[in-house]
């Protein structure tokens, strides 16, 4: 949850162990009260922080690896634990500045009610076809892909909820052929 995502950050932003070397150093019980607020799965969590630190440790190019070509960065960031491939693709936009939009359950809701994408049973291929699809619009310009994913993910969880989308108040409404069937839908049952 991002609130507790927050307070982890914040607590690990005071040891201050935000940098593979500043955590490797940090005493490791603070680095566990600090990740601990971050959830459950503590264990799962500093062990993933171990090696991510211990992997930028022992490869210091690491971020100018990231920010060179992209099929090189994908293949440099592969070996980070617990990544993922959203995760992966958040840290080559806002860390490493590739024009690459991260696609989460949330954006890919948000997609394919605007009407982005094909659905599948499968997430990763409905991700992607989203991904595509926005992708096609969206200038290649990296505060742009940064702007769109943040609002979209934050639209996602706001508004384009899963469950009881709040489609009445929704400023893409008018563009959005998922939320004017509903809408539709509701004004023929009131």
């Amino acid at each position: 949850m991002p609130r507790k995502r927050d307070a982890a950050l914040a607590a690990l932003k005071r040891i201050p162990a935000l940098t593979p070397d500043s955590m490797w150093r940090a005493p490791q019980k603070r680095l566990e009260e600090s990740v601990r607020l971050a959830g459950p799965y503590t264990e799962n969590r500093l062990d993933a922080l171990r090696a991510g630190a211990d992997l930028f440790r022992r490869m210091p190019q690491l971020p100018t690896v990231i920010r060179g070509p992209l099929p090189k960065a994908r293949r440099a960031i592969k070996p980070l634990p617990q990544l993922g491939e959203t995760g992966a693709h958040r840290m080559l936009l806002f860390a490493a500045d590739h024009c690459i939009l991260p696609v989460d359950a949330r954006v890919s809701r948000v997609g394919r009610r605007l009407g982005y994408g094909e659905t599948h049973a499968e997430f990763k291929r409905q991700a992607r076809t989203v991904q595509e699809a926005m992708t096609r619009e969206l200038p290649p310009a990296v505060d742009v892909y940064r702007r769109a994913f943040v609002y979209l993910s934050h639209h996602g969880a706001a508004t384009c909820a899963e469950v009881d989308p709040h489609c009445h108040v929704c400023p893409l409404l008018s563009d959005c052929p998922e939320g004017q069937r509903r809408e539709g839908t509701r004004g023929l049952g009131a």
